[in-house]
């Protein structure tokens, strides 16, 4: 990756000593570290944190998150441009999403990336307010969230939730990230890879997410180098850098927090997932690479969760004609 990025790296281990980040982090999420960190100083010379704070007071009023999800059978739907791990989404789906979301009865919030540089352009924290005034669902700000200017700012532009990720921070980082998200009314999602992450998270708790995708290897080889050229190249419809088997520690969850199973869920195995214990499932990949469309794609989500037979549901309101 050359002599910069091994400099940004050396910066960012300081940054993770200081910070309280994990120190053992794999050379993928070191990259997309200092891209982060990049874009956090990006936004702070054109924001200030006092500005953030004053724009909390008239920001967008909360949805509940938690409230969304936790009748189960829920689905959060993913809006991004592309993924480090499978490549660019399908441009007409990305521009099609948030109208076939609202009108979608089986999508219950939108998960919204807004790290730009490894997730699209046009991934800002702009466009997730956006997004929640066009939709009127809950929005949750999908982030590598690593300080506190990044929750001020998720509230300032209209997040319902953050995401706080167990293979990144501390236990004592989760924790005090968490209780600010708290205190501006949001929820939080706690996303852990591996049941002994679960040990590590506050009592305070009540979203975890089990994501299988492994984080492993770079971003230039490794498994997401694999996994883009088996779904750019060989057409591939399985992500391969994930790893279904980790949604087996669901059963390790209290019993009286919201799951949610993340990464590599599809149509054909949700109904599987839901029946492990999880109230909600989060897909964007599958949606946003469809070839007919992001709308027939959530249709087929729709017939396995809504019980419908194939044809139902075709001319109502979640299959409306893709936008150009």
């Amino acid at each position: 990756m050359g002599y910069h990025f091994e400099m940004a790296a050396g910066v960012l281990g300081l940054a993770a000593r200081k910070n309280h980040m994990k120190a053992d982090l794999s050379a993928t999420l070191r990259k997309i570290l200092v891209d982060t960190r990049s874009e956090i100083d990006y936004d702070k010379s054109r924001q200030s944190l006092k500005r953030l704070k004053r724009m909390t007071r008239d920001a967008l009023p909360i949805i509940s998150f938690s409230a969304a999800l936790a009748p189960g059978n829920a689905l959060v739907a993913e809006i991004k441009e592309k993924s480090p791990s499978q490549g660019k989404m399908r441009s007409r789906n990305v521009q099609a999403a948030a109208s076939a979301y609202k009108r979608s009865p089986v999508v219950k919030a939108i998960s919204v990336l807004t790290s730009w540089k490894n997730f699209g352009d046009g991934m800002r924290v702009g466009m997730m307010e956006a997004i929640k005034k066009e939709t009127s669902k809950p929005v949750l700000r999908k982030d590598f969230i690593i300080e506190e200017y990044q929750v001020y700012q998720a509230r300032a532009y209209g997040a319902d939730a953050i995401l706080l990720m167990a293979n990144i921070l501390t236990a004592d980082e989760l924790q005090r990230l968490s209780e600010l998200a708290f205190e501006l009314g949001m929820d939080v999602l706690f996303e852990t890879h591996h049941a002994a992450e679960l040990s590590e998270l506050p009592r305070t708790a009540k979203i975890i997410g089990i994501n299988c995708r492994s984080f492993g290897g770079g971003l230039g080889s490794g498994n997401f180098r694999i996994a883009r050229f088996l779904r750019r190249w060989l057409g591939a419809r399985r992500d391969h850098s994930v790893n279904l088997s980790r949604f087996d520690y669901a059963a390790e969850l209290p019993a009286q927090v919201i799951k949610v199973a993340e990464s590599g869920v599809s149509s054909g195995n949700c109904s599987a997932v839901f029946a492990m214990g999880f109230h909600s499932i989060l897909v964007g990949t599958s949606l946003l690479m469809d070839e007919r469309g992001v709308a027939a794609g959530l249709h087929d989500f729709e017939v396995v969760m809504q019980g419908l037979s194939p044809k139902e549901g075709k001319t109502g309101a979640s299959l409306h004609p893709v936008a150009a």
